[in-house]
């Protein structure tokens, strides 16, 4: 057979690109593959053994449908773009969901799409439950919390609450981030399957989760209800309120649901109750509404049903995995407690070999400053050897001066008392001085005064004696014989003998007072030198007694 005709042979083919919730796979498809064919190739590729939840879903026109697993994929109306895009997506959501996600895988993808709704405000959550949530997811992610390497600001890259939460309240991300942390640090010891079966177990009690609204009127002209369809019936809606419905059709209460054209008419099993009909704004959105009331009626019986002989294997094989992994973590949690217990035994080991070794490293130390320190004692003791011998001799030698000044201080103090004595006597000698000075003087004023009065007796003679002669001269000379004048002469010469007398007498007075001055002038200089003496004498002993202070 020629290349060329296996060339002819070989099918032609079409690109696809599958996006799931975190990943994206590219794939080669057969021209006539239907869309079954492109979705089990798909559910291979993951691993998925439950199918029935998935669906591939596409936008066309702007609005978003899922492709009908018995046509051909190019026969549908998909868009024409190379490759061409769908998304891996839950379609149909389960009762509950630890009973009936039976796959790991199937539970992260649920995991991962329920929490993109949350995120993105199709399914409400409160404040509280988000933040919660948001523990189990960071659970999940990056293991059980340790402080030493889940350091401040490490969820700063991670989306985990709604915008609508963040606005509400005015937090900043480190007090976000500290909510979390604190939920977070309590789950210690979940795996991440039990972390994610955690998160979806909350999330399936919240009001939105896994319906999926259409908005619909009750005649032609309104648009002004929403019917909501889930695992659970069909609901309505009023427009502004998708939390509490209207009305409420249980997939149990419900005989048949029809469609046609824009109208659906859902039927209940009572025949009395009236029946339901609405309309929606497009044929494609009445039978996108149809096919998801098909998938989820057909699920909702086949969980009161028998399961398969698949689904029991499945759950078997389910209950052995999580066996094996509930044995599985138990003895990674024993090793992890046991290599935890050993970090922690190495650890005080270590530290208690760094501290022996700071310790022995302090004793060299210590035992450095020892010897140190007794070299620098014997050089201290062999100077204070040295010290003593110099302060014993400066002790005799200054023994020595203390005795050469106490005789010096006896001597100062005999010389000193002499001196007082001196002096004592020179006061008194001063003060007989000043007495004898007074008296003396005292004396000279009466002498002075008599001298003075023995003038003034003599002038007054002397000029008598004139009158006298003047009166009676005359007389004499005509008379030079006149007896009685020769008596009055002898008179004039003894009083005039008198006159000379007294002159002799005052002028040795004065001379002896002269004498008395002088010998008074010259013992005043005497004792003022001797006082002079003696003030330079006391003088000197006082520096010597400072200087003997000194010395003691």
């Amino acid at each position: 057979m020629s290349i060329r005709g296996l060339k002819k042979k070989q099918p032609k083919t079409f690109k696809v690109r599958i996006i799931t919730v975190d990943a994206e796979m590219e794939f080669s498809c057969e021209m006539k593959w239907k869309g079954k064919d492109l979705f089990d190739l798909v559910c291979r590729a993951l691993g998925l053994r439950e199918t029935w939840f998935f669906g591939l879903q596409y936008t066309i026109k702007g609005m978003c449908t899922w492709l009908k697993m018995d046509k051909k994929v190019l026969d549908q109306e998909i868009p024409k773009e190379d490759p061409i895009s769908f998304h891996f997506l839950a379609k149909f959501y389960p009762e509950k969901v630890e009973e009936e996600l039976l796959q790991e895988i199937t539970q992260h993808l649920f995991f991962l799409q329920v929490k993109k709704q949350i995120l993105d405000e199709e399914i409400y959550c409160s404040p509280e439950a988000t933040v919660l949530l948001a523990s189990y997811a960071v659970q999940a992610k990056y293991g059980d919390y340790d402080p030493n390497f889940h350091e401040p600001g490490f969820l700063a890259h991670d989306e985990l609450l709604p915008k609508r939460v963040l606005r509400q309240y005015q937090l900043t991300a480190e007090m976000w981030e500290e909510k979390i942390t604190a939920w977070y640090a309590e789950h210690r010891g979940i795996a991440r399957d039990e972390a994610e079966m955690n998160y979806l177990k909350i999330a399936q009690d919240l009001e939105m989760y896994g319906v999926n609204y259409f908005p619909i009127a009750q005649n032609k002209n309104h648009t002004d209800l929403l019917l909501g369809v889930d695992a659970k019936g069909i609901h309505i809606y009023s427009i502004n309120n998708r939390f509490s419905p209207n009305k409420s059709f249980e997939w149990s209460s419900i005989r048949n649901i029809s469609c046609s054209e824009k109208e659906l008419t859902i039927k209940p099993l009572d025949k009395k109750a009236e029946v339901f009909k609405f309309f929606s704004s497009q044929l494609k959105v009445n039978k996108l509404i149809f096919q998801l009331c098909i998938g989820n009626h057909d699920l909702f019986m086949r969980r009161r049903k028998v399961d398969s002989i698949e689904i029991q294997q499945m759950k078997a094989q389910a209950r052995e995995e999580k066996a094996r992994k509930k044995m599985e973590n138990q003895r990674l949690a024993r090793e992890k407690q046991l290599r935890e217990e050993a970090e922690r035994a190495k650890e005080e080991l270590e530290r208690r070999l760094f501290q022996l070794e700071d310790e022995a490293r302090q004793a060299n130390e210590a035992l450095l400053r020892s010897q140190e320190a007794a070299e620098l004692l014997a050089e201290k003791a062999q100077i204070a050897e040295e010290e003593a011998k110099l302060l014993a001799q400066n002790a005799a030698e200054a023994e020595q001066e203390r005795q050469r000044l106490e005789i010096t201080a006896l001597k100062s103090k005999e010389e000193k008392r002499l001196m007082e004595q001196k002096m004592r006597e020179a006061e008194l000698i001063a003060v007989k001085l000043v007495k004898e000075s007074d008296r003396r003087a005292k004396e000279a004023e009466h002498l002075k005064q008599d001298l003075h009065e023995a003038r003034e007796a003599e002038r007054k003679a002397k000029q008598k004696l004139s009158d006298i002669t003047r009166l009676n001269y005359p007389h004499m000379a005509k008379n030079p014989q006149y007896s009685p004048g020769d008596s009055r002469d002898a008179n004039f010469d003894k009083g005039s003998i008198k006159l000379d007398l007294k002159d002799i007498d005052l002028k040795r007075l004065s001379f002896e007072i002269e004498r008395e001055r002088l010998d008074y002038l010259e013992n005043s200089r005497k004792f003022e030198d001797r006082l002079k003496e003696l003030k330079s004498e006391i003088h000197a002993l006082k520096l010597e007694e400072k200087q003997a202070g000194l010395y003691s």
